[in-house]
């Protein structure tokens, strides 16, 4: 059983690390926000499907509404941002920008009406890793950077990271379906509407050539969909039904380190110091704030909800 565990994580690491570089294939020639509309709606149908034959019941009407809330926070604010930063922003880059989320979700839970303080451990812990997030993402001026980031990108990607937060607290306090790969494909499927509609919306199909869509766009977006969103999942909820939350949970360290060596050697995305310092501090910071705060009832559907690459 043992090695079974391990390889699943290992496969969960590698599959949830390297979607970040999918995405950044994938959106070469597809739209941000339409390719992440596809992706989802494919992805989700498939679950939704899948679970339905498995003997899992439907959302009912009011799980439904609040899996379209939640689906539109993680996807929609989180994913499809991520996708629209990419085009500006190194997908290592934006992998160890993402993977400061359990920071934002501190402070989400702090302000909420009821919501879990952090002790002064976990205090510490912000401080230092919005620090790291400075020195990855601040002026190049004071960093010592050679490479500047688009400030649009930075932006949205630190939106992505509020909207995941509130996503994941919202999820808490509201029905949601008992199976978590049903809970996961209505989100998808519900979310996805809100890509499609905020695709029109910006016009950034006016223009787009269809057959002007690379073979390696076309790779991106079906690794995502098969790879990353059906195998990823899959190989996630037999982990919690067979691993320690503890050692499940530790893709969110280890994803985005893969994601800066993918991108290194298949994007030519540049691997500076500040990178490797930057990502030390965040992910060593994010390690520090989850093994001091306060454990509460709900963490297995958090570990879930904040991890939709």
């Amino acid at each position: 059983m043992k090695s079974k565990i391990w390889t699943a994580l290992l496969a969960l690491y590698i599959v949830w690390g390297s979607t970040y570089l999918g995405i950044r294939f994938a959106i070469e020639t597809i739209p941000p926000f339409f390719h992440a509309g596809i992706r989802f709606l494919v992805s989700g149908l498939i679950l939704v499907i899948w679970q339905r034959a498995a003997g899992h019941a439907l959302p009912t009407r009011k799980q439904w509404l609040s899996t379209a809330i939640v689906g539109t926070l993680l996807l929609l604010g989180g994913n499809g941002l991520v996708a629209w930063a990419e085009q500006f922003i190194p997908s290592g880059i934006a992998a160890l920008v993402i993977a400061s989320s359990p920071m934002f979700l501190v402070i989400g839970e702090a302000i909420r009406p009821n919501g879990v303080r952090p002790n002064w451990q976990g205090i510490v812990g912000l401080l230092i890793g919005f620090v790291g997030i400075f020195i990855l993402i601040g002026p190049a001026e004071i960093s010592g950077s050679a490479t500047k980031l688009n400030p649009f990108g930075v932006v949205a990607l630190l939106f992505a990271c509020m909207f995941w937060s509130t996503g994941s607290i919202f999820s808490k306090s509201v029905d949601l379906p008992k199976s978590s790969l049903m809970n996961t494909g209505a989100q998808m499927l519900t979310g996805s509407v809100g890509l499609f509609i905020v695709s029109l919306i910006t016009g950034e199909l006016n223009g787009w050539d269809v057959t002007a869509v690379s073979t390696r766009s076309l790779l991106g977006l079906s690794y995502l969909i098969l790879v990353g969103s059906l195998i990823g999942f899959a190989s996630y909820g037999w982990l919690l039904q067979n691993a320690p939350i503890s050692l499940v949970s530790t893709y969110a360290y280890v994803n985005p380190i893969v994601a800066v060596f993918l991108g290194t050697w298949f994007a030519n995305e540049a691997l500076e110091p500040r990178i490797w310092l930057a990502a030390g501090i965040i992910v060593g910071s994010v390690i520090f704030i989850n093994s001091t705060r306060p454990k509460v009832r709900y963490e297995t559907k958090e570990v879930l909800v904040e991890s939709h690459q």
